[in-house]
């Protein structure tokens, strides 16, 4: 890691994941000057694992990252840990650091990220990443066979209920705080058909031993029934994205609401309706895997660099 940082960059990228990690890859080596500003808060946190990513596949995410710190190093990009607490845009950004200090940059890359909000059910913080997850993609081979349980949060737990069955032929929904109403005719008609059981209920807490996930316990209807323990092995949840969009709202970027936040509108670069302003990664939409958002870095980054030499020769011919 280096911290050298001066106060004036061609590019100052706001997260250090992988979105944030690969733009500044392409930017280093384009013989841009670099700031990655790394809160040291990556999503994928409680994931021992990463799967999906080609060469890359069961690697941990820390080492990954720790990679990307190295490689960014090499091409002279400077790396701080700290929090970015404003942007506001004048001639350039001024991004104003956490630990006191305000960096210049003519163009910014955001890629902050979001916070995933658990189902408040006793027992899935705690396993959230191991035996408690949240995507088939990620997680859904290792799991392979098992027992599945799905914490239903809204009615779209439905979706989620049918993609895992694909994973195992054991799934059961638990419907927990949705009403069994909300289900539509065609949601009861394809769990049937994926063999998914429905079962009603609030869930009070999944059902631990030996560190290891054994079940997921549904209040009865009275409290001296004391509820029923379904055994399952595995639980997928579909946590409440919280995207981490307060700087690009700072900077009056449009907004556009989906199923899951919202976030910023973006053209095919990542560019925001915010003017040398990028988003990339989590900070632009849910689903963005780590292939993703290293796909979407480095999209935004090479774009950022011509953006910046154009911008030049134009200045130089008007001159």
């Amino acid at each position: 890691m280096t911290e050298t940082h001066t106060g004036t960059y061609e590019v100052v990228v706001i997260g250090g994941g992988a979105a944030g990690l690969s733009a500044a890859l392409v930017l280093g080596r384009s013989r841009r000057r670099t700031l990655v500003v790394d809160a040291g808060e990556p999503r994928n946190t409680p994931a021992a694992h990463m799967q999906g990513y080609l060469t890359r596949d069961g690697m941990s995410p820390a080492e990954f990252l720790a990679l990307g710190r190295e490689e960014i190093a090499r091409y002279g990009v400077d790396l701080v840990r700290d929090r970015v607490v404003d942007v506001t845009k004048g001639d350039d950004f001024a991004v104003v650091l956490a630990g006191g200090k305000t960096v210049h940059a003519r163009r910014i890359v955001v890629a902050t990220g979001l916070k995933d909000e658990l189902p408040d059910v006793p027992g899935v913080a705690e396993r959230f990443g191991r035996d408690v997850i949240h995507c088939p993609y990620c997680h859904g081979w290792e799991v392979r066979d098992q027992a599945f349980g799905v914490l239903a949060t809204t009615p779209l737990s439905v979706h989620q209920a049918l993609m895992v069955s694909q994973w195992s032929k054991d799934v059961t929904l638990f419907l927990h705080t949705v009403a069994e109403s909300e289900l539509t005719d065609d949601d009861l008609r394809r769990l049937a058909a994926a063999g998914v059981a429905v079962v009603p209920g609030t869930v009070t807490e999944l059902v631990v031993e030996d560190d290891r996930l054994t079940g997921v316990r549904v209040a009865g209807n009275t409290p001296a029934e004391g509820g029923t323990t379904h055994p399952r092995e595995a639980v997928f949840v579909a946590p409440r994205a919280l995207p981490r969009t307060g700087l690009l709202e700072k900077l009056g970027a449009e907004l556009q609401e989906t199923p899951f936040g919202a976030y910023p509108v973006v053209d095919a670069t990542g560019l925001t309706t915010v003017p040398g302003a990028w988003a990339v990664g989590n900070a632009m939409g849910f689903a963005e895997q780590v292939v993703n958002a290293a796909s979407a870095g480095y999209r935004a980054g090479a774009t950022i660099n011509g953006d910046l030499l154009m911008a030049d020769l134009d200045a130089t011919v008007g001159a």
